[in-house]
């Protein structure tokens, strides 16, 4: 990615449909990626086409994901295949007087490349430290930390952020010119993903740490 918002990194990044709403500079970027938990990462494998949902974390200029050496995504992923990463947040249902001109907003990023394998013991550490930062920080600290076995389960990937593109839509209902004095409602329905109060499990005489009170804030 670049500090330069109409300029794509490549052709396969360039957006083409409601080009307006595209935007290229890597913060945007940076800010999609940071608010989601969950990606979708498209591939072929032989005569199939994928598509998996995995949880994802973002250092520097890198998105990354783990899972099980013998997954299926897992295997894909180390077998260098082109892939195609997004993320999506819905922030509202756009009402126009028009069946046709109802939309939505929403933050979109899309990825491409390859993903690389986390080969150096302390790197993957570092990166799933991360993640669980990501998750809640502050955890890391308390929880008992992955052993020998379980990181030697793992595979730690990560695929670069420089080949990707962001789109936003965050207007108003836009009604053709004909359809502005029907007596219709228009406007947005916001969409706002909230934190809930935490729920204890088995062990709810322990007290509960400052850092979920402060999540849940």
């Amino acid at each position: 990615m670049n500090n330069a918002p109409h300029q794509p990194p490549s052709t396969r990044t360039r957006v083409r449909r409601l080009a307006e709403k595209a935007h290229y500079e890597s913060a945007t970027l940076y800010s999609i990626v940071d608010d989601a938990y969950c990606c979708h990462i498209a591939f072929n494998q032989g005569e199939s086409t994928h598509c998996i949902p995995t949880a994802c974390w973002r250092i520097d200029d890198y998105l990354y994901i783990h899972g099980s050496n013998g997954g299926r995504l897992t295997k894909a992923m180390l077998a260098n295949n082109q892939v195609s990463v997004a993320i999506t947040h819905i922030d509202g249902l756009v009402l126009a007087r028009s069946a046709f001109n109802h939309s939505m907003h929403y933050r979109s990023a899309v990825i491409y490349g390859a993903f690389e394998l986390v080969t150096d013991k302390q790197a993957k550490i570092a990166a799933l430290d991360a993640f669980m930062d990501k998750i809640a920080s502050g955890r890391k600290h308390e929880v008992r930390q992955g052993n020998e076995q379980e990181l030697a389960a793992t595979s730690v990937m990560r695929i670069s952020l420089a080949e990707a593109a962001s789109k936003i839509s965050n207007k108003p209902p836009e009604d053709n010119e004909e359809d502005s004095a029907l007596p219709v409602w228009a406007g947005v329905l916001p969409l706002v993903t909230t934190r809930g109060k935490p729920v204890p499990a088995n062990n709810g005489a322990i007290p509960v740490p400052d850092y979920v009170n402060d999540w849940a804030r």
